[in-house]
């Protein structure tokens, strides 16, 4: 279902990408998309959105393509490693990162131009799968708040439930049949205004993603029909590595 067609031109690789993958989605997807016409048609912004799966860079990005939005993603590095990958990421706008690195500062510097570009950049701001039990949101780290506070950009939280059912966090094969419920509900944009007016600081930056966090929780509740757990977990006070799969013993190739 298409809300609002797309107004920029798709290139190969997005044009690619739709023929590849957009059947499949539908066909293995049942899809409710809520209120995804808060996402600006134009001009650059930030999509700060939940994560439970290897699949839901896709899913997200069919809401955000329904919406007439191409999403840059800050992807994780490696992705870069395979030459035609590689090409296709690139041709695509998405943005490598090497987590937990100083190199991510380069990452950074992209997404502001991206966004001052008038792109739609997509922000996982837990950083990787959620190790919450529960898959409720985690502690979120502060990139996407630092673009924000940046380049003065809408930050629009989107929170999505389902996908987790066909691809579970971490699963080698996708569950594919039956079809799976996928819920998209996008939000209001974040208020961050009196943040910007502050002198930058780690601990205004921190305010900020709590901000972010906590927008992106209150919508996956109304999703859920549950409340989240009062305080938000926090992988490392639990000792628990920050990227990877938890599950794996330590001394076992990934």
């Amino acid at each position: 279902m298409t809300v609002r067609k797309l107004d920029q031109p798709r290139g190969w690789a997005y044009t690619l990408g739709v023929v590849v993958l957009k059947p499949p989605l539908l066909t293995f997807t049942k899809r409710t998309w809520i209120d995804g016409d808060k996402i600006p048609a134009t001009g650059g912004c930030v999509v700060v959105v939940n994560h439970i799966s290897h699949a839901d860079p896709l899913t997200t990005a069919h809401f955000l393509y329904d919406h007439g939005r191409l999403p840059r993603y800050l992807a994780k590095s490696n992705l870069f490693e395979n030459a035609f990958l590689k090409r296709f990421l690139t041709s695509a706008g998405q943005i490598p990162v090497k987590r937990l690195t100083t190199d991510a500062l380069g990452a950074y510097s992209a997404a502001v131009e991206a966004v001052r570009a008038g792109e739609c950049v997509v922000v996982y701001p837990e950083g990787t799968i959620t190790r919450e039990p529960d898959l409720w949101p985690m502690r979120g780290k502060t990139g996407a708040a630092r673009i924000a506070l940046e380049t003065a950009c809408p930050v629009i939280p989107v929170a999505q439930w389902g996908v987790q059912h066909l691809l579970a966090p971490y699963a080698k094969k996708p569950d594919l049949l039956p079809r799976k419920e996928v819920t998209y509900r996008a939000g209001d944009p974040v208020a961050l205004d009196d943040l910007r007016e502050l002198p930058a600081s780690p601990e205004v930056t921190q305010r900020a993603t709590d901000r972010i966090m906590d927008a992106i929780t209150l919508l996956l509740e109304e999703i859920r029909g549950e409340k989240a757990p009062a305080t938000r977990y926090d992988p490392r006070a639990r000792g628990i590595t920050e990227i990877g799969n938890p599950n794996k013993k330590k001394g076992r190739r990934p």
